[in-house]
């Protein structure tokens, strides 16, 4: 039982470690290529990585175009501003505080509540860009898989992941949706997760047996119930953040692609797109800001089990990472610190 126990709670820490511990095998196995790794990180051609800015850029239009539309089927018009710049906040506070995207379901409630914009309302446009997301990155695993099966690079395992990948994907989108499309179904399911909450921060504050009231918990499924019923009700305005999240998850993919151009190398599309797929899924469980090391680890991997050599894979991910994370940490740094700045009490 002791042992059962500590497997539930330690779970996502014992899947990191054996992803590190792959990682380390996979290093010790090409550490004939290494050299070739150290290398390929004086072929860059630099002026190649500038064309991330303009990718980026497009990015977070498509996810800023995304929340505006989201928001306008409930009801409420935000400026295209404001959205942007909370975009790079969120993006931040994913980045930085390794939840699985909880810290950035919280903060962004939190966020809009200066739109009037009640907690349950942004948690469902939250939920409902995730859900587009999902949905749309099914279309773009498709084309990665019909580039490789062009390419050649289809196998087995290629075919496993990917569809283990798709299938993981579009059932957890659909549970959703089953949940939430019934006011019974959503009480029963989020209530019954509330009291497990209560009982498990109980251990850690024996004298607050409920820290999350039951009744008002109830109070936001229903007002969440609520706001589901008229995005179902317009669901044909879905189409434009449909495509709003496939034009993200391309961007994103495009941003890897940039840096491969940027080593001298056009690699099949499609093994980009299925280590970016396999390394995001996997950044939802990371107890490591940012999924570092996981994330490197898996991309170069699914990458080499496509074809891409293991000497570019690695300085290619290497590099998209730390060029990333400079174009988009430091603004979003900047503007979440001055919401919270702006968000003080006179004299704090």
């Amino acid at each position: 039982m002791v042992e059962t126990s500590f497997l539930k709670r330690r779970w996502k820490l014992i899947l990191n470690v054996v992803t590190i511990l792959l990682l380390v095998l996979l290093v010790i196995g090409t550490r004939h290529q290494v050299v070739e790794t150290l290398d390929n990180f004086a072929k860059i051609h630099a002026w190649a990585l500038l064309l991330m800015i303009p990718v980026e850029l497009l990015n977070y239009h498509a996810q800023t175009k995304q929340y505006q539309q989201l928001f306008a089927i409930v009801g409420n018009k935000l400026q295209y501003g404001y959205m942007y710049k909370a975009a790079l906040e969120l993006n931040f506070v994913n980045h930085v505080f390794p939840s699985g995207g909880v810290s950035g379901f919280s903060y962004f409630s939190v966020r809009m509540k200066n739109t009037e914009i009640t907690g349950s309302k942004a948690t469902l446009v939250q939920v409902m860009k995730l859900a587009l997301t999902f949905l749309s990155f099914e279309l773009l695993l498709f084309i990665g898989v019909l580039a490789l099966a062009i390419g050649g690079h289809v196998n087995n395992v290629v075919m496993l992941v990917a569809g283990s990948v798709a299938t993981l994907a579009g059932v957890g989108t659909l549970l959703f949706f089953f949940l939430i499309d019934s006011r019974t179904r959503i009480n029963v399911f989020f209530t019954m997760v509330t009291r497990i909450i209560n009982r498990i921060i109980h251990v850690v504050r024996p004298k607050h047996p409920e820290t999350i009231n039951i009744e008002k918990a109830r109070l936001a499924f229903d007002d969440l119930h609520n706001n589901y019923v008229e995005f179902k009700d317009n669901y044909k305005q879905l189409k434009a953040p449909f495509w709003y999240a496939f034009l993200a998850n391309l961007t994103e993919v495009l941003a890897v692609y940039v840096v491969f151009l940027a080593f001298g190398h056009a690699v099949n599309i499609g093994a980009v797109i299925l280590a970016y797929a396999i390394a995001n899924f996997a950044g939802l469980v990371s107890v490591l800001p940012g999924g570092i090391g996981i994330y490197e680890g898996l991309m170069t991997a699914t990458l080499v089990a496509t074809g891409v050599p293991a000497a570019l894979s690695l300085p290619v991910i290497i590099m998209y990472r730390l060029v990333n994370t400079i174009l988009q940490v430091p603004p979003g740094y900047i503007l979440y610190q001055r919401h919270l700045n702006a968000a003080k009490p006179p004299g704090v």
